[in-house]
């Protein structure tokens, strides 16, 4: 049997055979269970302060000769930038963009959490941690999740002091509104642009700390693949877009901070650039990727409005607070104009079926019951394909009882938005929303310090799977980013770093150069395989089968099917693309070439990991497993794991480990939102 141990993880890969476990036939079970070695232990409460303290420290004449490479400037990788820059550390920053300040995180809308309880509503550390657990579907760690909860209050004032224009009440105090899955007012936001905002503070932080020659920014710059000595991460080969050079960068840490995998849908809320590879070359060098079929779903999007799209908008989940939901009772109504549809003939459903929460229930419930309205044929908007597949969100009796002038300062760049793309007054006539991926909860296994299963190798933000089980609560993406940058990662860095110094490697070392040439081999493989196809075009065909068999509702058959043209799809992508131009200069079609070689090998993981998660949960609906309701089903006995993939090259099954969920500060039961 052969064994791979790390600091912070314990996995046992046994020989490549099938066993009664391993039912599908499409990986191999191993054969210990997965064990995070960091976790600590304890009253819940104490364990982030006690690992803090355990933690060990590494002295300010130590830090100024220590190197971390970090990948990525969105809110997790710029605040951990910044944070390690003012502690002392030389570090290396890189991103894809023309400058940090345009990663991702910029697009988030609505609004970051905190526990601080301003309306005194009842809100607490422990409501924010409970209503996060059951949330996901009581499938994350409570320990991570605790934390997360804990370190939220500080956040909301370390962006204070950093100027981040939070929305005030009349009296100047911070204003605070609800997000789905809650029955408290906890987001912050600044109006809908709230993730400009945070990343702007988070830019400023990072900017000082290059003044003060900490900290070096490379932009531009793509990670191609990770640099690994003796078991351990040591640096990155990239890629300057712009040169096209291939460059190799070294360290004593790699930090991955590089966002999520949601294009591998195609259609989503994401960027264009966004994409997995950065996590991926990780994973084909050994780190576990944890979860990889929990997608967020989000309910609030513009409608897709046909064949010519590449991107979808997302409209922010903000906006169920003062809007009601809602698709005709009847059929022949669909064409109407929503204002000529009386009251007594609209279902308001999400009100109807979940009276409790209403339009602000988590947003897979309200995803997967906009798809139930439109596959019921009570869709609205034009025909796309043979549904249409839209619902309303109806702000007229918001007007009525705040009058458009109270909307506008809530809403008004929101609307605008809207406007613009679809040319309709949202003032005048009710928003068209539908559910698109928008967030992934899945991603690189880490420990309770965000180190992988590689050592020196850590992860944060939404490229980890740490936090947020099977669905995502609105306004926790932005609280997880920064919580990991600002408080996390610093505190747990150092007890890595504390064992430096770390043997000194060079260009000329043979993993690095081995590194170099697969990078440099891979490229001229895209280069010289001159078939018929563009990457943008297999990209979409992925896109495909992935929403349409791994989206929001899976069946085995669907997904068996889903595997089987992925493979194909594959071979296909292999013996038919065509790049066009040269390595030595910018070149977008070889850019996209990597990214969805990388997507397409990531679709198949993900349908593995669903097709062996036979249940529902969170947002990822089993047609196989619901109530008599028809509401999502889990098996606590079976599957109440965090599942982690390691990579079985090129040609055999990945191995799935499991990492057990335990619970001992809250109860696991079916959710409901009644």
């Amino acid at each position: 049997m052969a064994t791979t141990k790390s600091k912070g993880a314990d996995i046992s890969t046994p020989p490549k055979a099938q066993t009664s476990d391993d039912a599908h036939g499409y990986y191999d079970p191993a054969s210990a269970p997965l064990i995070d070695a960091k976790e600590p232990t304890g009253p819940i409460a104490e364990r982030w302060t006690q690992r803090k303290m355990d933690n060990r420290l590494v002295n300010p004449a130590n830090r100024r000769k220590l190197d971390i490479i970090i990948v990525g400037t969105g809110l997790a990788g710029g605040a951990a930038a910044a944070t390690l820059g003012e502690a002392g550390y030389n570090v290396k920053s890189f991103c894809y963009q023309d400058s940090p300040r345009r990663a991702h995180s910029i697009a988030a809308q609505g609004g970051i959490n905190a526990s601080k309880n301003y309306k005194e509503d009842g809100d607490s550390t422990y409501r924010l941690f409970y209503d996060t657990v059951k949330g996901g579907d009581y499938r994350s760690r409570e320990s991570n999740v605790y934390r997360l909860a804990e370190v939220s209050t500080n956040i909301i004032d370390q962006c204070v002091a950093q100027g981040v224009p939070f929305a005030r009440e009349y009296g100047g105090l911070l204003d605070n509104r609800s997000f789905g899955g809650v029955q408290v007012s906890r987001t912050f936001y600044a109006r809908g642009q709230t993730g400009q905002q945070l990343l702007l503070g988070a830019y400023s932080a990072l900017e000082r700390q290059v003044a003060a020659g900490t900290v070096s920014t490379y932009t531009r710059h793509e990670m191609l693949e990770l640099v690994m000595v003796d078991g351990k991460a040591r640096g990155i080969i990239a890629r300057d877009m712009v040169t096209g050079e291939i460059e190799t960068h070294l360290a004593d840490v790699v930090v991955l901070a590089s966002g999520g995998y949601g294009n591998v849908f195609y259609l989503s809320t994401n960027a264009m650039g966004c994409n997995v590879t950065a996590t991926w070359r990780a994973h084909r060098k050994g780190a576990l990727m944890a979860n990889p079929c929990y997608t967020q779903i989000h309910p609030t999007c513009i409608p897709v409005s046909g064949e010519h799209q590449s991107k979808l908008t997302l409209m922010s989940e903000s906006l169920r607070n003062d809007g009601r939901i809602w698709v005709p009772k009847s059929q022949e109504d669909c064409d109407k104009d929503p204002r000529d549809i009386p009251e007594e003939d609209r279902d308001y459903y999400l009100e109807r079926i979940y009276p409790a929460f209403g339009n602000l229930v988590p947003r897979d419930i309200a995803s997967r019951q906009a798809k139930n309205m439109c596959d019921e044929g009570r869709g609205v908007g034009p025909m796309v394909g043979d549904f249409r597949r839209g619902v309303y969100l109806d702000f007229a009796d918001a007007i009525a009882r705040l009058g458009k002038d109270g909307i506008q300062e809530k809403y008004d760049n929101l609307f605008d938005m809207y406007e613009r793309i679809t040319g309709e007054d949202p003032y005048e006539v009710p928003m068209r929303i539908y559910p698109a991926v928008h967030y992934v909860m899945g991603g690189l296994w880490v420990d309770y310090n965000l180190q992988s299963n590689i050592e020196g190798l850590f992860v944060t933000g939404e490229a980890n799977f740490s936090d947020h089980g099977a669905n995502r609560l609105g306004a926790s993406a932005l609280m997880q980013g920064l919580a990991d940058g600002y408080f996390v990662l610093p505190n747990t860095i150092r007890d890595y770093l504390a064992d430096a110094p770390f043997d000194k490697i060079d260009e000329s070392h043979p993993a690095v150069v081995q590194a170099r040439a697969s990078v440099e081999e891979r490229i001229n493989t895209f280069l010289s395989i001159k078939g018929t196809r563009s990457a943008d075009s297999y990209h979409k065909e992925l896109g495909h089968i992935m929403w349409e068999f791994c989206g929001m509702e899976r069946s085995e058959p669907g997904l068996r099917k889903a595997i089987d043209m992925i493979r194909e799809l594959k071979r296909e992508f292999w013996s038919n693309l065509k790049v066009l131009g040269t390595a030595d200069s910018l070149n977008q079609s070889l850019e996209k070439a990597g990214r969805v070689a990388d997507f397409i090998e990531l679709g198949e993981l993900m349908c593995i990991d669903a097709l062996n998660r036979r249940e529902s949960c969170g947002g990822h609906f089993r047609a196989e497993s619901q109530t008599d309701e028809g509401e999502a089903l889990r098996h606590d006995d079976e599957f109440a794991y965090v599942a982690a993939w390691e990579f079985g090259g090129e040609d055999g099954q990945p191995t799935l480990h499991k990492e057990e969920l335990t619970y001992t500060a809250i109860e696991m039961k079916q959710r409901s939102y009644k």
